[in-house]
This record gives C-alpha cells, structure tokens and sequence, in this order.
C-alpha cells in the first residue's frame, strides 16, 4: 500500500487555476492506478480524474472534461492535478489515491490507499 500526501490546495477565484500535487511513498508508484477525489460540503465524495501506471490513459469526469488535467512523473512518484477555468461549483476537498486495479477504471472501493486531502476553495 502507498502513503500519499496532497498540497496545492487553496482559495482562488472563478477562471482561476491551481495544480495539486500528490507525493507518493514506495518503490512501485508506476504499478498503480492513480486518482483524484473531491467531497464537497454535505456531499458524497465523487470522482475527478484517474491516470493509468504509464500515464498513457487517462479518464475524467464529464464535470471536469476539458478544463482539469491528470498526469503523472513516476521519477518523482508523484501525480498532479491541473485545474483551469474553476468554479465556485469546484469548492471541495481534494482526495488523491491509489488502485493496484490496473486493467480497468478502478470502482471507488478499489482505491486502498488514500491521502488526507487538500481543501480548495473557488470564490464568486
């Protein structure tokens, strides 16, 4: 199981944009699927985006198509998050995780390693 710690989070104003970042600890970052999480105030936790181990595929959810990025550096076990053009609608904790599920779009219970989160804001 990997340990992952996101940063980047913040306050910004719509069309804004902000990259999160999610480090990962241990030696096989490249066999997971990595993903991106958001839970909103009252809501369920609900997904972003999602990258396959060589980052040669990528998933979104119709939400966030075309204005986030997923990408992944497996140098630096790391995942990122690019998020232009943001919406007050945006405003949630950003959760990344990991899925060693890789020959499909993993379901949220097979994600079993998970970060603390990072709070993003997107004022009006």
């Amino acid at each position: 199981q990997v340990q992952l710690v996101e940063s980047g989070g913040g306050l910004v104003q719509a069309g804004g944009s902000l990259r999160l970042s999610c480090a990962a600890s241990g030696r096989t970052f490249s066999g997971y699927v990595m993903g991106w999480f958001r839970q909103a105030p009252g809501k369920e936790r609900e997904f972003v985006a999602a990258i396959t181990g060589s980052g040669g595929r990528t998933y979104y959810a119709d939400s966030v198509k075309g204005r986030f990025t997923i990408s992944r550096d497996n140098a630096k076990n790391t995942v990122y998050l690019q998020m232009n053009s943001l919406k007050p609608e945006d405003t949630a904790v950003y959760y990344c995780a990991a899925s060693p599920i890789t020959w499909r779009l993993p379901a949220y219970n097979e994600y079993d390693g998970w970060g603390q989160g990072t709070q993003v804001t997107v004022s009006s």
